[in-house]
């Protein structure tokens, strides 16, 4: 079990939503690549990023970004935000991205999501945002009808190994976690998946490590930024778990 600070990227700035909604924005750096040499001089050795512009065209917007953190850092960046073509995951793939998140094409364009699993395979994983148990689109803007266990099974079964599960409602909010929640999703994908939405302390953390068999990694982003969760002590507690 490991930790994924957050760094999300609206207008080139680090930002933080509240439960995904764009007009409840936070800025928290101007200099992405500066956030991210706060999280590597941490300790952190994976960091999620975000192109929430990108989440929005459907077309990533922010690589060179990426590419100036990877120039300055020694970070895996997990990448998520309109990836929804081959030749997009090829662009981010050359930028460096160690992995790459792919969100709204599961649900509307399946056969992408399968081409891309038999072209990138480990590099990728699936991201599936949820509220009250549904699948959401298109920047969280959009309910999909599908459940959010139902599409784990579902790409699984196309061979995806990595699962980032957010659960929207506590995205952002600080509110704690629902450790059920990853325990189911981690059922019905078959593999341990991605936590992420709520994660506001230690205490958080401390709730997840006793079911660590069913979580690769652990997402937050606005408690380390507002201090309610101590970066360092998080990072080794992860490793511990």
């Amino acid at each position: 079990m490991y930790l994924l600070p957050a760094i999300d990227i609206l207008e080139g700035k680090a930002v933080r939503l509240a439960k995904g909604d764009y007009a409840q924005v936070t800025v928290y750096n101007d200099d992405p690549v500066e956030q991210a040499k706060v999280f590597e001089d941490a300790g952190a050795e994976w960091i999620h990023m975000v192109d929430l512009d990108g989440a929005k065209t459907g077309e990533p917007v922010n690589i060179q970004v990426i590419e100036k953190i990877l120039r300055a850092t020694s970070l895996n960046i997990e990448i998520g935000g309109g990836i929804r073509t081959l030749s997009t995951c090829a662009r981010l793939a050359d930028a460096g991205a160690s992995r790459m998140v792919l969100g709204t094409a599961l649900v509307r364009d399946p056969e992408f999501a399968q081409a891309a699993i038999e072209e990138y395979g480990d590099m990728l994983a699936a991201g599936i945002d949820a509220k009250g148990g549904e699948v959401a689109v298109a920047g969280w803007r959009e309910g999909s009808g599908i459940a959010a266990t139902e599409l784990a099974a579902r790409m699984a079964a196309l061979g995806y190994r990595h699962l980032v599960y957010t659960d929207i409602a506590r995205d952002g909010m600080q509110t704690g976690i629902e450790r059920e929640a990853y325990e189911r999703m981690a059922a019905a994908f078959g593999n341990p998946v991605i936590a992420s939405g709520g994660v506001a302390s230690m205490d958080d953390i401390a709730r997840l490590a006793p079911v660590a068999e069913h979580i690769e990694g652990i997402i937050t982003g606005r408690a380390i930024y507002e201090g309610t969760l101590p970066l360092r002590e998080a990072i080794e507690a992860c490793k511990q778990a």
